[in-house]
């Protein structure tokens, strides 16, 4: 079932029908068992023909985080925009290490909704989106649904130094959530896909698409080492990693269009612009 948080409320979508849910955004994602609370809920909710409404980020008071180098692909892009900096051998170690590279990425107020804009750094000359299989953990450290994550990436700036990764990747509408928390009995299937389109003039510059099974470490393990020393009394979000990158001669303008699709949860669309001044 997919719950979309809308200006409105929040509606769940289940057997091609639709029901309004009463409580808070956060009041009713972070519990466990999530899908046998809707399931009880859609019972006495309201039925509804539609929501006639564009979703919002499906985020109330949660952070975002992110894993990196969780992907052969994502290894190798990071070593080969380093390579000058000296800094691709940390790529290949955490690749194979026990540890896996884990890092703030946003708080709510800097994400961006479906249909919103996405920003790039002007000091930038190298960006890129990043298309990701995004969880929400609890607060209790179990993940209760997967939504799309657009993990912006300024690789000019990473590239020079490993140590600027925080500036490469937090700042206003460096990331996108949405359109919707797909909620599952079972944990979401390796074979399911995530595919990227990114359209320029009206035509597509680049298009690709890969599994998740590509990905060398478990959701499971990802949570437990984000939660080890760390609370999330909200709850949080946490971007899985990349397995779609765009070739090194490719960087995104302003006025282009980003079309996130994972199978189960729809697409993600934003508009690219220059980060406000």
């Amino acid at each position: 079932m997919l719950l979309y948080k809308i200006k409105s409320g929040v509606v769940v979508a289940h057997e091609e029908r639709y029901y309004a849910i009463d409580g808070s955004w956060e009041k009713i994602i972070n519990r466990n068992d999530l899908h046998a609370y809707l399931l009880n809920t859609m019972t006495g909710a309201k039925s509804l023909s539609g929501f006639g409404e564009t979703p919002l980020a499906p985020i109330d008071q949660q952070e975002i985080w992110a894993a990196g180098v969780t992907y052969r692909r994502s290894k190798e892009a990071r070593m080969e925009e380093s390579k000058e900096s000296g800094g691709a051998n940390f790529y290949d170690k955490v690749y194979d290490a026990e540890r896996p590279e884990l890092f703030f990425k946003a708080l709510p107020h800097r994400v961006a909704g479906p249909g919103e804009a996405v920003y790039i750094r002007r000091d930038s000359t190298w960006n890129v989106p990043e298309p990701e299989l995004t969880l929400f953990i609890n607060s209790q450290g179990n993940v209760q649904g997967y939504t799309i994550g657009n993990d912006m990436s300024s690789r000019s700036i990473e590239g020079e130094n490993p140590l600027y990764l925080p500036q490469a990747k937090i700042y206003d509408r460096s990331a996108a959530l949405g359109p919707a928390l797909l909620v599952t009995e079972t944990p979401i299937a390796p074979e399911t896909m995530i595919r990227m389109e990114i359209r320029r003039n009206d035509k597509a510059v680049f298009s690709d698409g890969a599994p998740i099974s590509r990905m060398k470490r478990s959701h499971a393990e990802l949570a437990e080492y984000l939660f080890r020393e760390s609370t999330f009394p909200h709850g949080c979000f946490l971007m899985t990693g990349t397995c779609v990158v765009p070739g090194n001669d490719f960087t995104l303008q302003p006025g282009d269009t980003v079309e996130i699709q994972i199978e189960g949860i729809g697409t993600l669309t934003n508009t690219v612009q220059y980060a406000k001044a």
